[in-house]
């Protein structure tokens, strides 16, 4: 599995309302797409949950290199090039998938939370304690689910969770979930991923 995510950082004074009519009308084009775990349509809103930024960031979480690829070379990805510029695409592996007991529920917010491995670290110990992370985090209150994953160039841990409701008690950057497209949801490998 793969993880992904681009994030658009928009002016102080943008309306997010662009963002939020953009979904609205785009966001079901996914919901079928082949090779797509979920896709979580993301927003910070300067001001609100901590955010000093105003910005769209959705976060994919693919079944398949084929389904990502197809996305990322297709008219989807090329139409948002065309109305904001090419974003850098964060690109991490996934280590492990788990659903959360609300994992059927409407996810209302997302929680981003990265952070550099530490030097020397075994990395077999990394691994372990991120999956232990995913299991821990799958069984909170409202949690629909949570995934970790690693970009091994920067050596830098994601893990990423979505939450049925709209304070979860989780560290990391709050988003909050405009839709979610979950075509093969049902398909993601539970637990560790390789």
């Amino acid at each position: 599995m793969h993880a992904l995510q681009y994030d658009i950082t928009l002016p102080a004074d943008y309306d997010m309302g662009v963002i939020r009519d953009r979904v609205a009308a785009k966001g079901h084009l996914l919901d079928d797409f082949p090779g797509l775990g979920f896709k979580a349509y993301l927003v910070r809103e300067r001001g609100l949950d901590g955010s000093p930024v105003n910005q769209y960031a959705p976060f994919y979480l693919w079944n398949t290199a084929e389904g990502m690829n197809s996305f990322l070379w297709g008219p989807g990805f090329q139409g948002l090039c065309d109305d904001f510029g090419r974003p850098a695409v964060r690109h991490w592996t996934v280590l492990g998938y788990e659903a959360g007991g609300a994992v059927d529920a409407e996810p209302k917010t997302a929680v981003r939370y990265r952070a550099p491995l530490p030097e020397g670290a075994r990395t077999t110990d990394i691994a372990a304690g991120l999956l232990d992370e995913a299991a821990i985090v799958s069984c909170l209150d409202g949690a629909v689910g949570a995934v970790v994953a690693v970009d091994p160039r920067h050596w830098e841990a994601v893990t990423f969770s979505l939450w049925a409701h709209e304070e979860p008690a989780q560290r990391g950057e709050v988003f909050r979930v405009l839709h979610c497209s979950t075509p093969e949801r049902d398909r993601l490998v539970q637990g560790r991923a390789w």
